[in-house]
């Protein structure tokens, strides 16, 4: 357990001290010099400079000049790109489900965040800025979402992004009527235990929400004069209501998530994204008419029953139907290559490179709400930018330095001059007592707590392998 804490606490000071770059691009300016820019908005720019001042991009041009106390940055040869957002992520999350209740939107995931996982470190390395943190999918309406920034070695406090619309995950299929749960004698089984039931589960808090919210109305208008208790199961269904809150849907058959779709249009509102989508290129003109986005695994499927039927093509269906298209990772391990999944779909359909590019940095900042501040390279954007060693569809590509808000957070070249370091600590903790093998004399390791629970394995939920 100390030598975890004590590798976390060395990551957290590559940021602090691994560069004299860093520091100075802090204090206000940067200037990247003479890259491809891939804007993700209006095409590549070749010999490009990026002037990034206080967070925001200030000007993309050639030639661009800067002040005296600036950070400069040489690109030449390199190729600079938005940073990407996961539109699916499980990243730094303390616990996943709250699987008691058929309905847990009174949770929130802002309560669980971990700052410190090193899953974070690795994905600022993969180019990842941003994600969109989901509660799990043992639910039919399960806890409130946060979006994020991957600002590593910074206060928990400073990773939500402000203004970012307020989201909330809901489920269907397997996970919420909880296909693979193994029930003890005499066990009650919890509802719901069909897709109907999902369904139905929905449909009851809704109106439920419904008539809070009725009762909330009446009070302000003075109809009524005692105020209703306050029920927090409800509100945040009420702000879905209201258009205030954004449904991010679980889902895997298209029948399903088009009775969702359906379900939306009865009480008034709009769909996010429809999460996972593996069979969404069945129903893509319902759901562009929907106006919902898609957020998808691009050729990862077969893992359970309901997984079955996809096909790569998927992300190019839905672009040419006019759905807006993201591509996730639901994987600290994924979550590192989703460069590479965005070429694939150049691959299979054909689409063009600017799209494809879209899927992992403007069309996600879109369907977070946040396409405003981030997810391309433009004029007044924040300045989240990747800088990668070649073109970053290439599996030859890696990142060579990863912004947020102008402030760098990953730098190879310092993450490389630091590892002889990190390996001679690493051997001293090892000669320490406490840390010695059991056969040598130490004590067993202790197993983390969330891994006795099952919290964050990897895209799974109860049983076995099951995509969150």
């Amino acid at each position: 357990m100390r030598l975890l804490k004590l590798l976390s606490l060395f990551f957290v000071a590559i940021f602090c001290f691994g560069s004299e770059r860093a520091a100075a691009q802090m204090q206000g300016e940067v200037l990247i010099r003479n890259a491809t820019v891939m804007t993700a908005s209006r095409g590549n720019l070749q010999n490009t400079d990026i002037l990034i001042r206080d967070g925001k991009i200030q000007r993309i041009g050639r030639n661009i000049s800067a002040g005296s106390g600036a950070s400069v940055i040489d690109a030449t040869g390199k190729y600079v790109t938005p940073g990407i957002i996961d539109a699916h992520s499980h990243t730094m999350m303390n616990a996943v489900n709250e699987g008691t209740l058929s309905v847990t939107s009174m949770t929130r995931i802002r309560d669980v965040l971990d700052p410190g996982n090193i899953a974070i470190y690795r994905g600022l390395a993969g180019g990842v800025t941003a994600a969109l943190l989901l509660h799990g999918s043992a639910n039919a309406i399960g806890g409130q979402s946060v979006t994020v920034k991957f600002k590593y070695g910074k206060p928990v406090e400073d990773f939500p992004v402000a203004g970012a619309p307020e989201g909330i995950k809901f489920a269907m299929g397997e996970n919420p009527k909880r296909s693979s749960q193994v029930f003890q004698a005499g066990q009650t089984p919890r509802y719901p235990r069909t897709r109907m039931g999902v369904l139905e589960v929905m449909r009851d808090a809704f109106r439920r929400a419904q008539d809070y919210k009725r009762a909330w109305d009446d009070f302000r208008a003075k109809k009524t004069r005692v105020p209703p208790r306050r029920d927090l199961e409800l509100e945040p269904i009420v702000e879905i209501l209201e258009g205030k809150r954004i449904v991010h849907a679980h889902g895997y058959r298209s029948d399903e998530q088009l009775n969702l779709l359906l379900l939306a249009d009865e009480f008034g509102f709009k769909v996010g994204t429809l999460q996972h989508g593996l069979e969404a290129y069945k129903f893509a003109p319902e759901i562009a008419k929907h106006g919902a986005g898609v957020s998808i695994f691009v050729d990862s499927w077969s893992y359970k029953i309901e997984a079955y039927d996809n096909t790569p093509y998927n992300a190019y269906i839905l672009w040419k139907n006019g759905v807006n298209v993201s591509i996730n990772s639901d994987s600290n391990e994924r979550m590192r290559r989703l460069n590479l999944d965005a070429a694939k779909v150049m691959k299979y359909g054909g689409v063009p490179e600017q799209d494809a590019l879209k899927m992992i940095t403007l069309n996600p900042a879109i369907q977070l709400g946040i396409g405003n501040r981030t997810g391309s390279i433009d004029q007044g954007k924040d300045g989240d930018i990747v800088i990668w060693s070649e073109h970053p569809f290439s599996p030859y590509a890696h990142v060579e330095m990863t912004m947020i808000e102008g402030e760098i957070f990953f730098d190879r070249s310092a993450d490389i001059a630091r590892r002889d370091a990190l390996q001679k600590e690493r051997e001293e903790l090892e000669r320490l007592d406490v840390n010695r093998a059991p056969g040598s004399g130490g004590t067993p390791p202790r197993i983390p707590a969330e891994r006795i629970r099952g919290d964050l394995d990897d895209a799974d939920d109860i049983g076995g392998g099951q995509r969150r």
